[in-house]
């Protein structure tokens, strides 16, 4: 549960960022979204492997916790420059 609350509130702030950014500034909102998404998924990989849990065992979820919300900030971006 707490994985998909994790990916609802990155990709609600990837909209966010998205939908306040004027357009000619959407590359660089989705850019550094991006970047601060990575950030805040790192420090939960931090968490978790602090709490007992191997490497191996947390990069598939972080990968999932990090790709999902980037992608839809890119896919956004995407479908905004249109």
């Amino acid at each position: 549960m707490r994985t998909l609350i994790f990916i609802v509130v990155g990709l609600a702030l990837a909209c966010v960022a998205l939908y306040f950014a004027p357009p000619p500034h959407r590359l660089l909102a989705a850019s550094a979204f991006s970047v601060a998404w990575l950030i805040v998924a790192a420090f939960n990989l931090r968490i978790g492997l602090t709490h007992g849990y191997t490497l191996a065992q947390e990069l598939p979820i972080h990968l999932l916790l990090w790709g999902v919300p980037v992608a839809g900030a890119w896919i956004g971006l995407w479908w905004h420059g249109r």
